[in-house]
């Protein structure tokens, strides 16, 4: 079955650095666009960044431009979010989710992992 597994969440000063996995399982990884999403407290889904499946083509949300990188290594089947400079208001908890054929609604989750920015 198709599972996506985030880590590499935790607690960073402002200004500080992470960088987030999602080990991908039970399908063809380097078949599918992938996308991360967040969640901060108390508001709702805020889609962060996708990838297309060869890599070569990525978007961002206007509030991670210039701070945020998104990439994929299809041979380890793992997608990675570099994030740079981050800010309080990047708090939140960051799920990587699977970009079903043709687009629209994302049909597999991972079960989310908590980035707190906080000094």
């Amino acid at each position: 079955q198709v599972q996506l597994v985030e880590s590499g969440g935790g607690l960073v000063q402002p200004g500080g650095s992470l960088r987030l996995s999602c080990a991908a399982a039970g399908f063809t990884f380097s078949s599918y666009a992938m996308s991360w999403v967040r969640q901060a407290p108390g508001k709702g889904l805020e889609w962060v960044s996708s990838i297309n499946s060869g890599g070569g083509v990525a978007g961002y949300a206007d509030s991670v431009k210039g701070r945020f990188t998104v990439s994929r290594d299809n041979a380890k089947n793992t997608l990675y979010l570099q994030m740079n400079s981050l800010k309080p208001e990047d708090t939140a908890v960051y799920y990587c989710a699977k970009v079903p054929t043709g687009g629209g609604a994302y049909d597999y989750w991972g079960q989310g992992t908590q980035v707190t920015v906080s000094s």
